[in-house]
């Protein structure tokens, strides 16, 4: 499965859970930590290659992740599902169709797709409008690869839940954001992996996500290279948390920026 990609890099715009952290009204030792990997944004990702962008997820703090992070271009979106900490963003993404001058095509399964419709229907009703809106090209998902911006993209379907969401393969690099379970066949389409990201919310059982101790099992299961866990509440002090981990695997924060493809094989 693994085609392979030039040299480029994973950076991490959001590493926090649905209410991020600090989480409002709180004033636990996490949310008041001094340690800046202690303060995450909602979950997202941008992948760097060569002169493209291609972000996975809009959270609803994309337009600051934008702006802190100096993103100037986006090539492409993929969208995990359609819970509001993933898509919230889209409408920050108007400033790239006046910088680029052209649509900006987003890839997601059809009931993400549907959620994301009704959500903002604005975007397309196709009714005349004074105002400007975020123009869009989209294309629906199920198991099949898709390109986006020239980098081929495998979805893994997840158990979120009840529900279903998708993480993604690309080359020898996987993310899986939200998830409570990896089903056996997307854990077949996870081997062989130099980069693996997964949710850890907490230490404690949670209905809709894993812990910490769940994912470090997947890892010792599929053995990547390096591991990174993402999605993290506050209730996980980072370098607590960290200096428990093997060292193979990691506490995901917001700004760092993982090198990956051909030259860091």
């Amino acid at each position: 499965m693994d085609e392979g990609f030039e040299q480029g890099s994973i950076l991490v715009l959001g590493s926090g859970t649905s209410v991020g952290v600090p989480m409002v009204g709180c004033r636990c030792k996490v949310c008041t930590s001094a340690d800046s990997r202690d303060r995450r944004l909602r979950p997202s990702v941008i992948l760097r290659f060569g002169g493209k962008r291609i972000l996975i997820d809009t959270s609803p703090d994309f337009r600051y992740q934008a702006l802190h992070f100096g993103i100037e271009r986006l090539d492409a979106i993929l969208y995990t599902h359609s819970h509001a900490d993933h898509i919230l963003g889209l409408d920050d993404v108007r400033p790239f169709n006046f910088l680029q001058r052209e649509e900006i095509p987003i890839y997601c399964s059809a009931e993400t797709l549907d959620t994301i419709q009704r959500t903002f229907q604005y975007v397309f009703d196709g009714k005349p409008s004074e105002s400007s809106r975020p123009r869009l090209r989209t294309h629906i998902f199920e198991d099949e690869p898709i390109c986006a911006a020239g980098t081929t993209f495998h979805p893994i379907r997840v158990a979120h839940g009840q529900g279903t969401a998708h993480g993604f393969r690309f080359g020898d690099c996987a993310y899986l954001t939200d998830h409570s379970a990896i089903p056996p066949e997307s854990l077949e389409k996870l081997t062989d992996l130099d980069v693996l990201f997964l949710d850890a919310l907490r230490n404690n059982p949670h209905p809709t996500h894993s812990t910490v101790e769940e994912s470090l099992r997947t890892v010792e299961k599929l053995k990547p290279r390096r591991a990174f866990f993402t999605h993290i509440s506050h209730d996980l002090l980072h370098a607590a948390v960290e200096a428990r981990l093997p060292t193979n695997v990691h506490m995901a924060y917001d700004g760092l920026e993982i090198p990956i493809g051909k030259a860091n094989a």
